[in-house]
């Protein structure tokens, strides 16, 4: 998985009046959680654009002026509720021989039978909560919708991966196709299909 690295420094103060002043500084308080004791810092608003504003998944590299560097991910943020500014972050420390929980992204692949003849493709997860060691994090979670007809549904047992583990039960619909008003029968896009598979051997004389 692709890594964000954040640089900061520890804070001394923890109290509102010096969180208060590091805000007004442009600066964000954070705290790093997992390790033996909370590790609390500071880093610029600009240094969490690439890691708050986009539906990719990342680790996370800490870097602090003092030379200690801590793997993590993210694990909450808050906002302002007018401003929309960040007003803390809490990180979660990664270890390498210790599974985490991290949502995924979803990525859909192919074109769907049942798209192609008018149904319409319904996506029920864009995202998926796995668990692995931090090395098999993936990046995001191909889901390969071209067999789907209409009415057909998704599930996530389809997408499952020795690497990793899914947290969520196994009759979870990742993705469906659904009628619409301008599909046609499922029964005529199997016609269809087979029709298309006994021109097949004319076409090839």
């Amino acid at each position: 998985m692709k890594s964000i690295t954040i640089n900061g420094s520890q804070r001394e103060s923890v109290g509102k009046k010096a969180t208060k002043a590091l805000r007004n500084a442009g600066q964000v308080p954070c705290v790093l959680y997992g390790g033996d004791k909370p590790v609390h810092f500071t880093a610029e608003e600009l240094a969490f654009s690439k890691l708050v504003y986009t539906p990719n998944a990342h680790t996370v590299v800490i870097a602090l002026k003092s030379g200690e560097k801590f793997n993590a991910i993210l694990q909450d943020i808050q906002f302002h509720p007018v401003t929309d500014r960040i007003l803390h972050v809490d990180f979660y420390q990664l270890f390498e021989d210790k599974e985490i929980t991290m949502d995924i992204p979803v990525v859909f692949v192919g074109n769907s039978r049942g798209v192609k003849n008018g149904g319409v493709l319904r996506k029920n997860r864009r995202s998926l909560k796995v668990k692995a060691l931090p090395a098999n994090l993936p990046d995001f979670i191909e889901a390969d919708i071209t067999p789907l007809k209409i009415g057909s549904k998704l599930y996530i047992t389809t997408l499952q991966n020795d690497a990793y583990k899914f947290m969520h039960p196994d009759n979870t619909v990742v993705c469906l196709v659904r009628r619409s008003r301008t599909s046609i029968d499922v029964d005529d896009e199997d016609e269809e299909v087979a029709a298309e598979g006994a021109e097949a051997p004319a076409a090839q004389e």
